[in-house]
């Protein structure tokens, strides 16, 4: 009885390492069958394939960058309204001296010009505001580029395996397929593999541009309520208490 239970148990283990090596198997053939794939698309696929790679990149870098809890950091925006409605604007300068946001630097730029008058300050958040924009937006015309480029690739692979064909042809005629197939499988490969980066990275362009679109949405609305609060105290006191202290 021990002799058969081990006898079982010796079998299932083999069943399950035979299952697990066919798998292995299975994979690497798949893996072999990208490969012989990127090398039937000729070298075209190259470009191709480092367009790829730099759109992943950017994608990722910008996924990283949108963040809304990095670019809008609204909490301590709280705190800095609060000092900023009292006049206290050194206070509120080293509420934000550590924080690396670009709301903060906004606010930064509106503190520190809060000493010569509300259009000072209006003046240098508008300056700042703009230039955070424009980082918002890096990057993105290379996405958009990458999105465009990519299919054109896909296209001249396309031109150049028909050339390759239509070469074949008038060379040996057309008694062989065989010798046809290569050329019009090179223009096919390129073809599917420009659209399948093309399509997503156009996609991601428009995800991120939309996405940083409201993100400035949402700063300049902060910026406006800041800009506000500045004006109060101003015209509460006449000028910040720093600023008469400076005079």
């Amino acid at each position: 009885m021990k002799r058969m239970k081990y006898s079982s148990v010796f079998a299932a283990f083999s069943a399950t390492l035979l299952t697990a090596s066919e798998a292995r198997a299975a994979a690497w053939t798949d893996e072999m069958w990208l490969v012989t794939v990127f090398i039937k698309g000729g070298p075209v696929m190259w470009p191709i394939l480092f367009c790829s790679v730099l759109a992943v990149a950017i994608a990722l870098e910008r996924g990283f960058a949108l963040r809304r809890s990095r670019v809008a950091q609204s909490g301590f925006m709280q705190d800095v309204r609060k000092l900023a409605v009292k006049g206290e604007f050194d206070h509120a300068l080293k509420l934000l001296q550590p924080q690396a946001a670009p709301m903060a630097r906004i606010a930064r730029a509106g503190l520190l010009r809060g000493q010569f008058g509300i259009l000072e300050v209006e003046r240098a958040i508008e300056a700042a505001g703009a230039h955070e924009a424009m980082l918002l937006q890096t990057n993105l015309r290379g996405l958009g580029v990458l999105a465009n480029l990519t299919p054109m690739l896909g296209l001249l692979g396309t031109v150049v395996g028909m050339i390759k064909a239509f070469n074949v042809i008038s060379e040996a005629g057309t008694g062989d397929p065989g010798l046809v197939a290569s050329g019009i499988s090179e223009a096919l490969i390129t073809t599917a593999a420009g659209l399948i980066v093309g399509i997503p990275a156009l996609a991601l362009y428009h995800f991120f541009r939309g996405k940083a679109d409201r993100l400035v949405y949402e700063m300049e609305e902060m910026s406006l309520s800041f800009v506000e609060d500045i004006h109060h105290a101003i015209g509460r006191e006449g000028a910040a208490p720093e600023a008469k202290d400076a005079v």
